[in-house]
This record gives C-alpha cells, sequence and structure tokens, in this order.
C-alpha cells in the first residue's frame, strides 16, 4: 500500500492568477506534440512540411479545448447543462472528455488539412502518433488532483486516499493510453502505412486500452453503471473507437496517400 501524497494542484499564485499542475500537464502535451510533429513531418510522406506544423498544433489546440469541455458537458453533465445553461463556461466545474477533445482535433485538423488539399483521415495519419504523450501527461494531472481514482482495492500498489486502498487508475491511464500507445504508434508509423491504418491503429488501441481500464475505474457518481452493473459510459463512447479501427485497417488504401510536402 502506498500513501497518496496529497499534492496542491497550484503550484502557485500571483494574485488571483492560479497557475495550476493539470494545466502546466495540457501545455506539457503540446509542446510534446509540437517538437514530435517537427520530427514527423521531414518523412517523405509527410502530408505537411515545416512551416506549416505551428498551424497544425495551433488548430489542435483549439479543436481539444473546445471538443473536450464541449464533450464532458454533453456526455457527462448535460443534466447540469439543462438546469444551468452557462455551465458549459464554468470551467472550474466538471472537466473535459477525451472523446469530445478526439472529436475536436478530427474537425479542426480536418479543416485546417482541407485549406492544404487533403483529407481528413490523412492529416488524423500523420496527428495521431503526436496524441499520447499529451494523454499520458493528462492524467497524470489527474493523479496530482486527486481525481478519477479507482475502485477499492488490495493490491501492493493501491494509493490509501480518504481511508480507502484504491486503484491508481489515472497512472493506469497514464501507462497504456500514453507510453504504451506512443510507442506502438510512433514504431507503427515509422514507414509509409496505407491511408486511414494509422488512424486505425489508434483507434483500436485506445479503445481496448480503455475499455479495459474502466474495469479498475469508479464510474462518475451522476451516471453510475449504465447496464449490466458494470458498462459505464467510458466504455460506451469507446465502443464505436473500437469498431472505427477495425474498419480502418481492414479497409486501409494505399492508393489514398498524400502527395509529397516539399
Amino acid at each position: 500500500m502506498l500513501i497518496y501524497p496529497d499534492i496542491d494542484p497550484v503550484i502557485f499564485s500571483i494574485g488571483f492568477l492560479k497557475i495550476r499542475w493539470y494545466g502546466l500537464m495540457y501545455l506539457m502535451g503540446f509542446f510534446a506534440a509540437l517538437w514530435l510533429a517537427r520530427i514527423r513531418c521531414h518523412q517523405s510522406w509527410s502530408p505537411i512540411n515545416r512551416t506549416q506544423v505551428d498551424d497544425l498544433i495551433f488548430y489542435a489546440m483549439i479543436g481539444v479545448i473546445l471538443g473536450g469541455r464541449l464533450g464532458y458537458v454533453f456526455f457527462y453533465g448535460w443534466q447540469n447543462l439543462i438546469s444551468d445553461p452557462f455551465y458549459i463556461f464554468k470551467i472550474t466545474q466538471g472537466g473535459m472528455s477525451f472523446h469530445g477533445g478526439l472529436i475536436g482535433v478530427i474537425a479542426a485538423i480536418g479543416l485546417y488539412g482541407r485549406k492544404l488539399g487533403h483529407r481528413v483521415w490523412t492529416m488524423t495519419d500523420f496527428v495521431a502518433p503526436l496524441v499520447p504523450l499529451g494523454l499520458g501527461f493528462g492524467r497524470i494531472g489527474n493523479f496530482i488532483n486527486g481525481e478519477l481514482w479507482g475502485k477499492p482495492t488490495d493490491v501492493p500498489w493501491g494509493f490509501m486516499v480518504g481511508g480507502e486502498v484504491l486503484h491508481p487508475s489515472q497512472l493506469y491511464e497514464a501507462l497504456l493510453e500514453g507510453i504504451v500507445l506512443f510507442i506502438i504508434l510512433w514504431v507503427y508509423s515509422n514507414k509509409q502505412r496505407p491511408y486511414q491504418s494509422t488512424s486505425g491503429m489508434f483507434l483500436l488501441c485506445y479503445g481496448v486500452f480503455r475499455f479495459f481500464i474502466e474495469f479498475f475505474r469508479v464510474p462518475d457518481a451522476h451516471l453510475d453503471y449504465l447496464a449490466f452493473g458494470w458498462v459505464t459510459m467510458g466504455q460506451i463512447l469507446t465502443l464505436p473507437m473500437i469498431v472505427l479501427g477495425v474498419l480502418f485497417l481492414m479497409f486501409s488504401n494505399d492508393s489514398a496517400q498524400p502527395k509529397q510536402v516539399a
């Protein structure tokens, strides 16, 4: 058993301005994506060049923030939205949704790709390996905030929190959805792959990892289990990702590769 260190979520304050660990984790995720994109854009099959990387990451940031918040409100907090239409702007209440952020990123980089003459999945094939490290940083932020704990357990790596020993499900996600998924996608995409296949690998692997980890997480209190006493909202939202991932890999197309960018 481990003792949770009860870390202050605020790193430091300057007057009314508070710098939080969670925000820092998001920032680190974006910088990691920028760094990896600058490496990845030199591949001969990259749909973007070095000068377009910054714009791509900017579009992705907007997609993550808007999609993540809208996704949380509509997937997990719609009851609050009904009672308070301004709930969507109360970012200190509730949080961000991965599935909403995913939709937001796809929409944003798809829009940017259209400006460049590329199809949406060409862009997601490029971006997919850039995402996992950001996911990992985000889950570390959840751990520092002391949120999204798992179920009670007797495993030796469980954390004592509020008188109970709990699964550190945030760290499970940081490991699988962050480090392991990054290694899989970075190695898989290190050579030219058929159109949609890298996107499909991301959807399939993330979906399987998240579905598995949900068995250790405690569902949102206001939603509880949605079916059979074990199905969570996270698992329901993840199933389409697994199905799409399999379909993308099955029907990936070598002939739809992007033109080389000078």
